[in-house]
């Protein structure tokens, strides 16, 4: 019944749920009610609180379940009554802060995840946080107005910060500036404002290189770009790179490699003039022609194409003489073109061998080219391996088979047979023959006479 119930009409439970027979008091330890059934479940600090300290009287459905009825609102309801948006039931601290201001609209990156809470929220008490705006002109109005390079305020710069800056930036200076439109990126990397914009308007600026670079071309000298008749389209041939080297002419139709690898200019334009440089060889190269000796070009009448013979490698070597109609090969690879071309005359030197190796030929003496009457023909005999050597000497064919039949490799030197050293056509067949037996093998021959030419007579060939 009511009248015996203090805890009102709409507590409908067992009264030994709670109590026992031996009294009211309350035994914690076997309370059976489940406080979880309820519309409050006790968790975190709530569960180890005293009931009187939430029920102060017996009808326990009367007791809000609101946070303020329980809780003083230190914050001067700056942020609202929903305690559980920052606070648990365990204590009072808060870990979620970032989370809570991201939530709000205004997540701490950059510079502000270093920030203390006062630095912004600047109220007389600490726990007071009056929502300040999500703008940065809220709270960077005096940097705004203070700011001189540039001057934000005289250029009429917007007042939303991140059209310039980065909000995930530690700073104002620097890479900070969205630039963009326009990279401030190696010469371009400056921090001075107004050493390109006029502070006060900011939009009259041309992006076009010339526009701030005018004096650059009108002072260049090497090359002379206003003598030149450059463009004026600085990207042609320069890229941001601070002093403007390196510089990329496009000289494809003269190509600057070797020996034209030059960075002076006016090596070769002179007087800055780049309208009516020749490009033809001669043209430049005139007293190299006439000072060469080795050869003498101009004694030679060598064609001034100098491209006939050089490459542009430094130096003009290696050189490329078409020498088909004489090769230059082993014994003929010489350098010095005068060891051939005598007084520097390349028209009338002869390509017969005897010509230049007329002493060669008298000198030589294993065997004695004169004395056996050899031919003047070096190339009958010998190739142009340095030296002479091997030499291929045809006596099977022209005289006496001595490299087949019988007399091959049965001699070790041309004065087996020849005796006479200066005379090669005197050959002694009797040295390696004798009489004795010679003459048993002939006796039945008629007119057999012992005698060297008699045996040639009889055996041109060798044979028995």
């Amino acid at each position: 019944m009511w009248g015996q119930s203090p805890h009102g009409s709409n507590l409908k439970i067992d009264c030994a749920s709670c109590h026992n027979p031996g009294g009211w008091e309350i035994d914690f330890e076997t309370l059976q009610f489940d406080h979880s059934v309820t519309d409050f479940e006790l968790e975190g600090t709530h569960a180890l609180v005293d009931c009187k300290s939430c029920h102060s009287d017996l009808v326990f459905d009367s007791t809000p379940t609101d946070c303020f009825s329980c809780h003083t609102d230190v914050h001067a309801q700056s942020v609202g009554n929903d305690c559980v948006r920052c606070h648990t039931t365990d204590n009072w601290l808060v870990f979620e802060i970032p989370e809570i201001h991201e939530q709000n609209g205004f997540p701490l990156i950059g510079a502000h995840s270093n920030l203390s809470c006062v630095e912004c929220h600047t109220l007389e008490s600490s726990l007071i946080f009056n929502r300040l705006g999500n703008e940065c002109i809220e709270c960077h109005r005096d940097d705004y107005f203070a700011t001189q390079s540039p001057n934000h305020a005289l250029a009429g710069f917007s007042t939303d910060c991140i059209e310039c800056h980065d909000p995930l930036g530690f700073g104002w200076d620097g890479a900070g500036v969205i630039h963009d439109f326009f990279p401030l990126t190696k010469g371009h990397d400056i921090q001075d404002c107004s050493a390109c914009h006029n502070v006060n308007n900011f939009s009259d600026i041309s992006p076009d290189c010339f526009a701030c670079h005018m004096d650059d071309y009108a002072m260049a000298q090497n090359p002379n770009h206003q003598g030149g008749n450059f463009p004026t389209d600085c990207t042609q041939c320069h890229t941001t790179d601070i002093g403007w080297m390196p510089a990329t002419i496009n000289h494809d139709f003269f190509p600057l490699t070797s020996g034209h690898d030059i960075q002076d200019c006016n090596a070769c334009h002179q007087n800055g003039n780049f309208n009516n440089t020749p490009t033809d060889c001669f043209a430049c190269h005139m007293k190299d022609y006439a000072s060469t000796s080795n050869p003498n070009h101009k004694a030679a009448g060598f064609p001034t194409d100098c491209a006939s013979c050089h490459s542009t490698n430094p130096g003009w070597m290696p050189a490329i003489v078409n020498h088909d109609f004489f090769p230059l090969t082993l014994g003929h690879d010489i350098e010095d073109c005068n060891a051939c071309h005598q007084n520097g005359n390349f028209n009338n030197t002869p390509t017969d061998c005897f010509a230049c190796h007329m002493k060669d030929y008298g000198n030589a003496n294993d065997p004695n080219h004169q004395a056996a009457g050899f031919p003047t023909d070096c190339a009958q005999c010998h190739t142009t391996n340095p030296g002479w050597m091997p030499a291929t000497f045809n006596h099977d064919e022209m005289y006496f088979p001595i490299y087949s039949g019988k007399h091959d490799d049965v001699w070790t030197s041309c004065t087996d047979c020849h005796m006479v050293p200066n005379n090669y056509a005197i050959f002694d067949c009797l040295n390696c023959h004798p009489v004795g037996i010679t003459a048993d093998e002939h006796e039945d021959v008629p007119g057999y006479i012992y005698e060297s030419n008699a045996c040639f007579q009889c055996h041109p060939q060798g044979e028995d």
